[in-house]
């Protein structure tokens, strides 16, 4: 069996296309595909044969090996995946790759296993070639051109490609800002509720400060002592409310910090359990087990100390309070001596002393809501900030686009045309939007699309927060109970929340000029959306370009005028990669490399490898129709 090797750097030709990635070499082990070995050129390589003799799949597999595949949501990735089950069954699929810094690689991927990145040398490696960052190629299946064309979003993946190590580093930092936004959300929402809760009961103050004010000073032969008397029974009671407010802080730090304790011996337990140490890496993994509970234990030990430290605190409080409570009772036996000789006077006191302990425990609760209160303006603080760096990073993706659009637009205006919306793609915003009005008797879908057309979703949330139902009617035009109801449906909720980090994507725009007019790529015919987006597809890119019959729906006088010329720039920039059924792409694109694929219906072969001259018997017959139908077309149109 052949055995995949990259050749020496010595030995290889120069590269086609300095400073970019190169697939080198592919090699399938197993499945329909079994002892598929390609040797591939660094410019133009086509892929030919008859349906069904894998050539498709070779492509997909390429795609597949490198992890880059759609989103698991997306249809496409499922026909990817149920491809590779078929084709690739038990076997394996190996790329040997070259990064624009001339590094070299082995890349291996089983059915349903991760890639395993290895040098050329065969020494392991930690790199993950999900986020394209060491490596990235631009591989699009058979009607996926026209599929870019229609769909916006698959647009601004296209136009992301060209500075795709800068629009993933954005947008990996967009997601952790929004994650952090999330989890700010999570702990102000319970916050707003305790906050109005205490309001509730706060209320009740200025009405006993009024009650007092209305029994007005304690009058009698001892007026002035029960007086001083009555203020310092009012200060037990707040000395009595620290200590036991105290307490509980300190009973429920002890819990939390109790919680922790094993936490790292269970996860570690639970993780490394026995048939993980007793596989083939079970030495090394016991050693990481050990490491754990070792560190674990110290960390427990940590703990022990914390909570033994607690627990002296609560009896120094505990001893602190007895004694207080003596002195205090003491205190308050005199108080009732005071007050007893004077039947007058103890009517005014009891009255006044039930007065002042609503007082402080109402104070005890507005100092508890100051606390909340102040923790509250932290996060919305925090909460600012983390919204203003949202924006930011918008901003600059958008200006990035902007930037990839001006660079198409330099290359190919006046026939194409790109353009960005900043915020332009509504649907998510719409849709969030809805789904929080449903319910409210209103006609919802109609009231969201108002609103979402004229107000973007920052002015809302300020809007819902203020309660400025009239600012509403005015700026989204829907009536005064429309209004109403949206206020009273999204104020102090959770939605409120998600609305202000909603996602507005940016939304492209490709035009193709026609008749003296830009039309957009979606209103297109078919071989017209072709021509639109294939262009695109063939500029300068440090990424090999991968795709499956790109001259699906195009006229033979545009692949040969346009397409192929395109093909003869790049190829000495960018290594591209075509499976083809047009004579064209291969022929006059000068391809370096064929490879005519062949088939028996349970495996696939590698008929005939090389350049055009080399491959031209099978050219001929494959992509003309032999050379007899080649030479009659010849003679008819010769006449």
């Amino acid at each position: 069996m052949t055995r995949l090797v990259a050749t020496p750097a010595a030995q290889r030709p120069p590269s086609a296309s300095p400073g970019g990635h190169r697939l080198i070499a592919l090699r399938v082990v197993g499945g329909f595909l079994d002892g598929m070995t390609l040797d591939l050129s660094a410019g133009l390589n086509c892929l030919i044969g008859a349906r069904g003799t894998g050539k498709t799949t070779i492509l997909e597999m390429v795609r597949y090996a490198l992890d880059a595949l759609p989103p698991g949501e997306d249809g496409e990735r499922q026909r990817i995946e149920a491809l590779m089950r078929t084709n690739l069954g038990d076997g394996t699929v190996e790329l040997i790759i070259e990064t624009r810094e001339g590094l070299t690689y082995k890349v291996m991927r089983a059915w349903h296993d991760d890639p395993v990145v290895v040098t050329a040398d065969g020494a392991a490696t930690e790199i993950s070639l999900r986020s394209g960052g060491i490596f990235r190629a631009d591989i699009y299946s058979q009607n996926e051109v026209e599929r870019i064309a229609n769909q916006a979003l698959s647009q601004l993946s296209l136009i992301d490609n060209f500075e795709a190590a800068q629009t993933a580093q954005i947008t990996a930092e967009l997601r952790t800002l929004t994650s952090r936004l999330a989890t700010n959300a999570t702990t102000l929402m319970p916050l707003q509720d305790q906050i109005a809760a205490l309001n509730d009961e706060i209320a009740g103050l200025p009405g006993i400060d009024e009650k007092l004010k209305a029994l007005g000073p304690i009058v009698g032969r001892n007026a002035e002592i029960v007086t001083k008397a009555q203020q310092a029974k009012s200060t037990r009671q707040r000395e009595t409310q620290a200590m036991d407010g105290l307490w509980q802080f300190l009973q429920d730090y002890d819990e939390q910090v109790g919680a922790l304790q094993g936490q790292v011996a269970s996860r570690t337990a639970q993780w490394m359990s026995r048939d993980v140490l007793a596989g083939a890496n079970g030495q090394s993994l016991s050693a990481v087990r050990q490491t754990l509970l070792d560190g674990g234990a110290e960390i427990d030990d940590l703990l022990r100390q914390a909570r033994a430290r607690l627990a002296q605190m609560q009896s120094a409080l505990g001893d602190a309070g007895t004694a207080l409570h003596g002195v205090q009772a003491q205190q308050e036996a005199a108080y009732q001596e005071l007050i007893a000789k004077d039947g007058a006077l103890r009517g005014q006191a009891a009255e006044r002393s039930n007065l002042e302990r609503m007082k402080n425990d109402l104070l005890a609760k507005q100092r508890q809501r100051d606390v909340l209160i102040e923790k509250q303006t932290s996060l919305q603080r925090e909460r600012t900030q983390l919204l203003h760096r949202l924006s930011e990073l918008r901003d600059k993706r958008y200006a990035a686009r902007s930037a990839i659009a001006r660079r198409i637009n330099t290359a190919l205006m006046p026939t194409i045309r790109v353009t960005i919306e900043q915020s332009g793609h509504l649907t998510q915003y719409r849709a969030l939007l809805e789904e929080a009005l449903r319910g409210y008797g209103m006609k919802h879908g109609i009231v969201a699309q108002k609103i979402v057309e004229r107000i973007a979703p920052a002015e809302l949330v300020a809007l819902i927060r203020r309660g400025d139902s009239d600012a509403l009617v005015q700026r989204s035009e829907i009536n005064d109970d429309q209004a109403r109801k949206v206020v009273d449906a999204l104020k102090n909720t959770e939605s409120l929340f998600t609305l202000e980090t909603v996602e507005l994507a940016d939304r492209p725009r490709i035009e193709l000029r026609d008749g003296g007019t830009y039309k957009p790529s979606s209103a297109l015919s078919t071989g017209q959306k072709c021509t639109a987006v294939l262009p695109i597809l063939l500029l300068d890119s440090d990424n090999p370009l991968l795709v499956d019959q790109p001259e699906d729906n195009l006229d033979n006088r545009f692949v040969c005028e346009s397409v192929v010329e395109s093909i003869r720039r790049v190829k000495t920039q960018r290594q591209l990669i075509f499976v083809t059924h047009n004579p064209n792409i291969p022929v006059l694109g000068d391809a370096e490399r064929v490879f005519v694929l062949d088939s028996d219906g349970v495996h696939a072969r590698k008929a005939v490898e090389g350049n055009v001259d080399e491959c031209r018997d099978s050219i001929v017959n494959l992509l003309e129709g032999g050379e007899d139908a080649f030479r009659r077309r010849q003679e008819r149109y010769a006449c």
